[in-house]
């Protein structure tokens, strides 16, 4: 199956019910801190409304969930990796993406076989604070030339604008947060996006 180019996160199903219209195909929810069975109602509602759309749903984190709810991707970071069983992710038929920002941590990420591979921040970014600051194009085209075939995920700092550069420096596919949640107009950015990758 190839992914889409475009791949945005979000933190609830209300943002799907507003992004699948648009055409969205690939997108991932990630939910923090919330009690279990919160997050197994918003996995649900989420699950649902792919399918109905046709659209990938990558759930980040809650890989029990995930499986659970006869979802069929998940995301891990690295902290998540260390509690997570990979034998368990794959006896439930998950594809599995894995985030990475240095050469250790592809190192790991490539052992446990992942579907996709994640580099950020490429630019700078303000969702959340970490020690990488910057990897830049540099590292997508090192990263893609390490990994070969297998699709690169490209996120942090990502605009409308700067896709062309990720594309050609080797992603395959550009993730977004803050770009869309905090434009004051999501759908008119939605579709300039669904318009640059497609």
């Amino acid at each position: 199956m190839t992914l889409d180019r475009f791949y945005p996160i979000f933190d609830h199903p209300d943002w799907l019910e507003r992004a699948l219209p648009l055409g969205v195909k690939l997108v991932q929810l990630r939910v923090k801190d919330r009690p279990e069975a919160e997050l197994r109602g918003l996995i649900e509602r989420s699950r649902d409304l792919c399918r109905a759309t046709g659209a990938v749903l990558v759930v980040n984190d809650h890989w029990r969930l995930a499986a659970e709810l006869g979802c069929d991707w998940v995301h891990l970071g690295q902290e998540d990796l260390d509690g997570a069983d990979l034998a368990a992710i794959r006896d439930a038929g998950l594809k599995l993406g894995i985030s990475t920002h240095d050469a250790a941590e592809l190192a790991r990420a490539l052992d446990c076989a992942p579907d996709y591979v994640a580099l950020g921040p490429v630019w700078p970014t303000i969702l959340k604070k970490m020690k990488w600051h910057r990897q830049g194009l540099e590292r997508v085209a090192d990263w893609k030339r390490r990994i070969g075939d297998l699709p690169l995920v490209a996120i942090g700092g990502l605009s409308v604008a700067r896709a062309p550069e990720a594309f050609a420096a080797g992603a395959d596919i550009a993730s977004v947060v803050t770009d869309i949640t905090l434009n004051p107009d999501p759908e008119a950015r939605i579709r300039a996006w669904i318009g640059v990758t497609r």
